[in-house]
């Protein structure tokens, strides 16, 4: 066993990387959320043909599909302040990078959802007296969230697995944890130490996504067949 780095397996180090994974799931939940939201916000906006809308957006969506995650959370984490001279925490500006860019993402989800919806169901809306706002709360989102779940159910899976990002800027994620028990193992004469460590946290991003993307697949035949 101790010719294996088992050792580094101890109760410790399964105790540091929960909390580890606490931040990291936290950032993620809240950047999940608040993408959703504001996904859903910017998808109708979209939908309404408005000319400067639709310039500001699409600047918006250009930035997003241009730039690396990572150079936003660089941007956001070492520029951003140093112009506003602020200090900023890297939990805060994780879930910042991540809902900026989960939220563009969604409104694309959103908006794919919303015009696939039949004229008639918005003719049907309408001609009960609805206003746009009724129409798109009571008609078209319902229809559109069922559409849009597969596809925002993978989303949330990738910005979970994106926090891993987050040991770049110094947050105390589950593979900063990580790496900071490597390290010590390691000056300790455990050289499998990587090999555990990281397999465990290989291990808990598995547990935690597969079973959003065999949802996600379900719920697209599902949808599919209907």
């Amino acid at each position: 066993m101790q010719n294996l780095g088992l050792d580094v397996l101890d109760w410790i180090t399964f105790k540091r990387l929960a909390v580890g994974l606490y931040y990291t799931l936290e950032v993620a939940v809240i950047a999940i959320v608040l993408s959703v939201v504001l996904g859903i916000v910017f998808g109708w906006l979209r939908t309404l043909n408005n000319r400067p809308l639709n310039w500001v957006f699409k600047g918006y969506l250009e930035i997003v599909r241009i730039l690396p995650t990572l150079v936003i959370l660089y941007v956001l984490y070492y520029i951003l302040p140093s112009v506003l001279h602020v200090d900023i925490n890297g939990r805060v500006v994780g879930i910042i990078a991540f809902t900026f860019w989960g939220a563009a993402e969604m409104s694309d989800i959103i908006r794919s959802s919303l015009i696939s919806i039949p004229k008639h169901q918005r003719d049907s809306g309408l001609a009960l007296g609805l206003n746009q706002r009724e129409l798109f709360w009571y008609v078209l989102l319902p229809q559109a969230w069922v559409r849009a779940l597969p596809a925002a159910l993978n989303l949330a899976a990738r910005i979970i697995m994106t926090t891993s990002l987050l040991v770049l800027i110094g947050v105390q994620d589950i593979t900063k944890v990580g790496k900071e028990i490597i390290e010590y193992a390691t000056m300790m004469n455990n050289p499998m130490a990587p090999f555990w460590i990281y397999g465990v946290i290989l291990l808990t991003f598995f547990l935690i996504c597969y079973p959003l993307s065999r949802l996600a697949a379900r719920l697209a035949r599902t949808t599919h067949e209907g």
